[in-house]
């Protein structure tokens, strides 16, 4: 008892030091942005999410990176440490930034503590595992994949994919686990898949449901929101589909439109038809990210290898008026996060 005590000690350690790490070394600097915003109170977002939303995203660019590992390679393969390292230094330096755009908040703190201790007991858990009795299940299968290596990286292609557009407590992990035990394929890494990716699902699926039902407790994030552009006159914007006109003012045409990669694909749309947006969401600044064969980009925030991918993604901060330059540009790959 002593033995177990002392190390759970060691895991709630290992668990809640990186939260202290930013908690009591991470201060935001620079002062605070006085742009007034156009929309009404009620549809403005605080832009210190701007940055402090990225974190969630990191999440979801991890499973992704895994994703296209696994599709050729085994999990072994994936770098689950240096993942882990990405998402809490950028945690770090994003919450330093986030001094202009109204600091690090309680509510942000608590959300993007409460995932990056899950996904760091998520990706650690899975890393003690695929390294050891992982690695020697695919040993021992040889250089030919099984049928279930093939499986469970398109079950992880689609995950990936769907974190896009819904949060991840919405996916049917259920059916993930069902599908595997249903699944009658000889071999030792097939009975290991089987196994080990059941339990990892089935957990995930109560998980789920926990967070689902608190979630339902407390509201879910709304799925539009508004922006004020110019380019384009009212009766021109109302005929885009995913765009509802709100009114009309000299600063520009406020407009409701949908959120997540729904907006980002909508905002390529809309600089090609000359439209320049003057805020979003209530808010002057963007963050967004983009894809190049280069480590390092000019002005980026931060940097990151994609895994799997062979290239890197930027993240960069800048004026919302500069969002159509870069759209045009072609080098927008995601809005963060609106």
């Amino acid at each position: 008892m002593k033995g177990l005590a002392l190390l759970f000690g060691l895991l709630l350690l290992v668990l809640a030091a990186p939260v202290l790490w930013v908690e009591t070394m991470c201060r935001p600097q620079g002062a605070a942005d006085s742009y007034l915003s156009l929309v009404a109170p009620e549809n403005r977002r605080p832009e210190g999410n701007t940055l402090m939303t990225w974190p969630e995203w990191q999440i979801v660019h991890a499973y992704e990176d895994y994703a296209k590992v696994i599709t050729t390679s085994d999990p072994q393969d994936y770098a689950f440490l240096p993942e882990l390292g990405r998402f809490w230094s950028s945690t770090f330096a994003l919450a330093k930034a986030s001094g202009p755009h109204g600091g690090f908040s309680g509510e942000s703190k608590q959300t993007i503590y409460t995932i990056g201790v899950s996904f760091t007991l998520e990706l650690g858990l899975k890393a003690a595992y695929e390294e050891t009795l992982g690695r020697l299940a695919v040993a021992l299968r040889g250089p030919n994949r099984a049928d279930l290596d093939d499986a469970s990286a398109q079950m992880a292609g689609s995950y990936a994919a769907f974190l896009y557009q819904t949060p991840w407590y919405r996916w049917d992990f259920a059916t993930d686990a069902a599908r595997l035990s249903a699944d009658t394929s000889p071999g030792l890494r097939n009975w290991e898949r089987r196994t080990a990716l059941g339990l990892e699902f089935r957990t995930k699926a109560a998980y789920a449901g926990l967070i689902a039902k608190a979630v339902a407790a407390t509201g879910y994030d709304q799925l539009t929101m508004r922006s004020n552009v110019r380019g384009l006159p009212p009766e021109d914007l109302a005929k885009i589909p995913g765009v509802t006109v709100i009114t009309n003012r000299p600063e520009g045409v406020e407009i409701e439109t949908p959120r997540y990669a729904a907006f980002t694909d909508l905002a390529h749309l809309l600089a090609l038809r000359g439209v320049t947006f003057v805020e979003i969401a209530g808010n002057d600044d963007i963050l967004y990210t983009a894809l190049s064969a280069n480590p390092a980009e000019p002005g980026a925030l931060m940097d990151f290898p994609r895994q799997g991918f062979g290239d890197y993604r930027h993240l960069f901060l800048i004026k919302v008026a500069a969002l159509s330059v870069a759209l045009k540009a072609g080098g927008v790959e995601h809005i963060h996060d609106y």
